[in-house]
């Protein structure tokens, strides 16, 4: 029996009627409006986007047959919007997998039940029209489709991220015209579309109709280079014409090159004979150079005129001068070395799923620019055509990715079934054909890559050939590559790409990498997998980068949570993730871990990442003559377009501040040493801690920021008093009372009370002028809500998690040995506590002593120290103390690192300062709740209510601490941020220390140095009870940190 395979499902069949791949473009019916780079201005352009008569069914069966007609009555179906996911409009739902397929991998077979949806919508062509070609273009359709229009079939395309164009002039007429449009979810193509996102289908790019002179420019490729001095330019341009059949003179062109300033530089007009592709190459004298850091850009306007000089069509295109090399074993843009400071981004916008508005597309660059983002690798496909737009005009580096990812194979162990089979070598090089074709006029498009995780064979080495022969200008990438020969041990030199390039590589293999006697660069194309709390080390990867020359630097994974904004039944809204639609198989949250948040808020790790690759660093030469060290990082740019602002604070306030508005030449790449101005008033013995913050910021307006914004920053301990813990504050009328009773040991003071348990020894209860200030006090703690990097959702991953769970952290249970208290003078009671601490049924545990030295004051000296016996584990989670308080003592205050979360291996960005915030705003809404909002390098804390009554917290070590609406328990055990619901009280946590983040959720874990081993362990903390009607926090701080100090020999510690 003969089997006729469908479209869908035929390897062979990758569209009918398709016209050739070219260049984006929207074609003008003149100069002026042309030079307005707004589509909207252009007579020869029809959008359809808008509402559109839509059905989805269940199998392309189901479809009526007669859909494609004209005078098919559609009236009862339902109205979508297009562009748009119809998996985000209420259709069917959306489906997350990372590497598995969501159906049998049989290829080129797709499951029967193949939800199809059925699009119609009338248009109508002006008569300015009539008598042109007309274009139908679609620039991108998940996953295959066929059209009709006007009930004559058109074509058949697939290759969900990219253009289809097809001639509809035929068919149509001027007038009222009908459009069908048939939407296949999977094809033979989903095989290669095997990407870390959400399965979502439909029309989810723009749709629009042309209409083209019968001659007209077909496509052209604008190569804007530059010398081999990289001094003068040379405009080369290649145009494709359509003319008329048959063949014949007549027409001419007109080419013209407009300088940044609208000057035009260069200008010619010729006729045209018979010819179809036309030459222009013109040379441009010193020409500004485009690079990512200054994005010179120059306008091509392309003409074409009837004999008579009447316009025809005019298409424009903004290039940029620049140079793209191998030179010397590294990557080079305009004869210097680039180092790629970058992102993975995928797009996404939580209401419309990859119908990415053009508004979230210009906001995604803007917050790059602003967080010293240089580099984007369009993971896994060519992205919207207006990205590479904004990418050119504010200044960022592209590596294009064809459309091409079959991870899920990995599983059936044939990783490289589909790449190495010859049958789909169309299939490959289409796809990387059509992405060259597109975006070669691209100034940002640095790289081509031929696809992600998709193995590696003779189908690769097919699209590295096509690519070679079409664009010589650009460097050839793809990870799979240097894996293969990573894995199979073979020599690296036999490489066919131009760079290596890796995923997730440890510090320490890249510094191996790095020190191979290899001829080309490393760019790692993932590194530091931002899923939840994290990426810790990031810091270590970016000074590895600038160790060694051929580390060119990186791409984060990835840019933003793909979070889905959906309403629980109580109208609240939340993001939804992997298994949140019943949809298996799944991935669940692993596709959360961004960056950025789905709502386009910078997370932490968004904010840590910018100060890592900060394009000036400071460091401090001399102090006594305040001499700094000024390293530029960039690499065009001299410092002219900063100033640097310096203060001295004391204590977190200012003592003494300046600016510098002219700084000295500091070339790209170079250091400069600078001396602070002065003389200013000294800091002599200072009681307290002192620093130097410098911070330097934009001094005008640039296109991506306002004047002042923050670019980098530095900070330096001065000389200053180290804290020498006190108790002594001003004596009180009135001694200690204690009393034992129903179970408790009661001691009062003037104006406090606080309570222990007899049995437990654990504080229940503080008040103080006659307001409970303490709920329940410190109890030992080492269990943390665990992050993505302590359990990745990746069971194939290590679970730093499920080693601690292993040893039953998460599940220690404290037995109280002895609670005793006795009176140590007239003005201080002590109470003594030992317990063990230890989980069921393992043999180990930490004996546990506290100590609470409570004062007449009310000042209350806590003193615990544990020591781990049997055997132990390696590390901890955590070693601090927990407690819960009033709700009332909302407003927080605190002098350490600020004002955001901070860890131990990501904390740069937070420089020592005084910092308030209210307790709400010390939680980081992760999308999947753990561990959160921890500020590390504290001295010294306040809790108060309104009126200015609460705690004080000091300890003589810097400590972490945490202060939330929320308890432990509860943030471990929701799925969702909307799922917590704030406690009637606050959960404070005091840490001596905390384990680091790491990037474990997918790559190495927290570096040797950030990790908390277990061992004996003490720590003390003083907490008062205070009014600021008597002592604001700040005096508290000198009385009990400082005071110790005054007796010193002063010292001058700046001058």
């Amino acid at each position: 029996m003969k089997i006729t395979l469908r479209d869908w499902e035929n390897f062979s069949v990758l569209q009918r009627n398709r016209l050739a791949p070219r260049s984006y473009f929207i074609p003008y019916g003149d100069e002026q409006s042309a030079l307005s780079f707004n589509r909207g201005q252009s007579n020869r352009v029809i959008f359809l986007n808008g509402l559109w008569r839509f059905a989805l069914y269940e199998r392309p069966e189901d479809c009526p047959s007669d859909v494609s007609a004209e005078d098919f009555d559609d009236s009862a179906w339902s109205q979508l919007r297009v562009p748009s996911n119809w998996q985000m409009q209420g259709y069917d739902r959306p489906h997350y997998t990372n590497v598995v397929y969501p159906f049998p991998i049989d290829p080129p077979y797709v499951p029967n039940e193949n939800p199809t949806g059925c699009y119609r919508r009338t248009f109508v062509i002006p008569e300015t029209w009539d008598g042109q070609l007309i274009r139908l273009r679609f620039e991108g359709v998940d996953s295959a489709f066929h059209i009709w229009v006007n009930g004559h079939e058109v074509g058949y395309s697939q290759g969900s991220r990219l253009p289809s164009e097809f001639d509809i002039t035929p068919f149509i007429r001027v007038g009222r015209n009908t459009i069908a449009v048939r939407v296949y979810q999977w094809s033979d193509g989903s095989y290669v579309e095997d990407q870390d996102m959400w399965w979502l289908s439909g029309i989810f790019r723009d749709v629009y109709i042309l209409a083209r002179p019968s001659l007209h420019i077909l496509d052209f490729f604008a190569n804007a280079s530059l010398d081999n001095q990289y001094k003068h330019g040379n405009l080369a341009v290649t145009v494709q014409l359509h003319r008329p059949a048959p063949l014949g003179d007549g027409g001419q062109i007109s080419v013209k090159l407009q300088n940044p300033q609208g000057d035009v530089i260069y200008r010619d007009i010729r006729a045209l004979a018979d010819e179809n592709t036309v030459f222009i190459n013109s040379h441009v004298e010193q020409p500004k150079p485009w690079s990512a850091e200054v994005p010179n850009l120059y306008h091509l306007v392309l003409t074409l005129l009837s004999d008579d000089g009447t316009e025809l069509e005019t298409v424009v295109q903004r290039v940029g001068f620049r140079s793209v090399e191998l030179k010397n074993g590294l990557v080079h843009v305009n004869g210097v070395p680039v180092m790629f400071k970058g992102v993975n981004r995928h797009e996404h916008h939580p209401d419309f799923g990859r119908a990415v508005p053009f508004s979230w597309m210009l906001e995604d660059v803007l917050m790059m620019k602003r967080h010293n983002i240089n580099a984007v690798r369009t993971s896994h496909y060519p992205d919207d055509p207006r990205f590479y737009d904004l990418c050119d005009e504010y200044g960022l580096y592209v590596i294009d990715e064809a459309d091409l990812e079959c991870h899920g194979f990995v599983v059936a162990r044939d990783w490289d079934r589909l790449s190495d089979d010859p049958a789909l070598e169309q299939v490959y090089i289409d796809r990387i054909e059509r992405t060259v074709q597109r975006d070669k006029n691209h100034a940002c498009v640095v790289m081509w890559s031929l696809g992600n995780e998709s193995g590696y064979g003779r189908n690769h080495l097919a699209m590295a050939a096509y690519v070679r022969s079409v664009d010589s200008t650009r460097l050839l990438h793809y990870e799979g590559e240097t894996r293969r020969l990573l894995e199979g041990k073979h020599d690296l030199r036999e490489a066919v790409m131009d760079v290596y390039s890796t995923m997730y590589s440890s510090v320490d293999d890249l510094v191996q990498l790095a020190e191979m006697d290899l001829d080309k660069p490393h760019v790692m194309c993932e590194f530091a997998h931002a899923m939840g709390n994290g990426p810790g080390n990031l810091c270590e990867y970016i000074e590895t980068f600038y160790q060694y020359p051929r580390l060119q630097g990186g791409f984060v994974w990835e840019w933003m949570d793909h979070g889905i904004r959906v309403r629980d039944r109580d109208g609240q809204s939340y993001f939804a993730y992997g298994g949140d639609f019943g949809e298996r198989p799944h991935d669940a949250n692993f596709v959360i871990d961004g960056l950025v948040f789905p709502n386009h808020t910078p997370s932490p790790g968004l904010i840590e990442y910018k100060k890592a690759i900060e394009p000036i660093k400071a460091r401090m030469v001399d102090m006594r003559d305040r001499v700094l060290e000024i390293e530029n990082r960039y690499d065009f740019l001299d410092l002219d377009h900063v100033r640097m602002l310096w203060s001295v604070e004391v204590n977190g306030l200012t003592f003494a501040s300046g600016s510098m508005s002219n700084l000295p030449h500091v070339p790209p790449r170079g250091k400069a040493r600078i001396q602070l101005p002065g003389p200013y008033h000294a800091v002599n013995g200072v009681e307290g801690e002192a620093f130097l913050t410098v911070r330097f910021v934009l001094k005008s307006n640039m296109p991506w920021a306002d004047p002042g914004a923050e670019i980098a920053t530095a900070q330096f301990a001065l000389e200053s008093s180290a804290p020498v813990l006190q108790t002594n504050l001003p004596a009180v009328s009135g001694g200690l009372e204690a009393e034992v009773c129903a179970g408790s040991i009661q001691l009062s003071g003037a104006d406090f009370q606080v309570t222990f348990d007899q049995v437990t020894g654990r504080m229940t209860g503080w008040e103080f002028r006659g307001q409970p200030i303490v709920e329940l006090g410190p109890a030992l703690s080492f269990w943390r809500a665990p992050t993505d990097n302590d359990d990745p959702p990746n069971r194939d991953m290590f679970s730093i998690a499920n080693e601690w769970r292993r040893f039953g952290l998460h599940d220690l249970r404290e037995r109280v040995t002895d609670v005793s208290w006795l009176l140590d003078g007239e003005d201080v009671i002590k109470v003594f506590v030992s317990s063990r601490i230890a989980p069921p049924s393992l043999a180990w545990g930490i004996d546990v002593t506290y100590q609470y030295m409570v004062h007449s004051t009310g000042l209350i000296d806590v003193r615990v120290s544990g020591n781990p016996c049997g055997t132990a584990p390696d590390t901890l989670p955590r070693i601090g103390l927990d407690s819960k308080l009033p709700w009332q003592l909302h407003n927080v205050e605190w002098f350490g690192r600020g004002p955001g979360e901070s860890y131990r291996d990501s904390k740069q960005a937070n420089l020592f300062g005084l910092y308030r915030r209210d307790v709400k705003e010390l939680f980081t809404p992760y999308v999947y709740p753990q561990e959160n909002g921890n500020r590390a390098d504290v001295q010294w804390l306040s809790l108060t209510d309104d009126m200015g009554v609460g705690l004080f917290v000091c300890a003589e070590s810097r400590f972490h601490f945490s202060a939330q609406p929320y308890s432990r328990a509860a943030v471990e055990e929701a799925r969702h941020t909307h799922e917590l619901k704030t406690d009637t009280c606050i959960h404070v946590r005091l840490d001596v220390d905390h384990y680091g983040l790491g990037s474990a959720s997918c790559g190495p874990g927290t570096l040797p140095q950030y990790q908390l081993r277990t061992g004996p362990f003490t720590c003390r903390f003083v907490i008062v009870p205070f009014s600021s009607d008597v002592f604001e926090p700040r005096q508290l701080a000198q009385l009990l940190l400082y005071a110790g100090n005054r007796a010193r020999e002063a010292t001058p510690t700046l001058r």
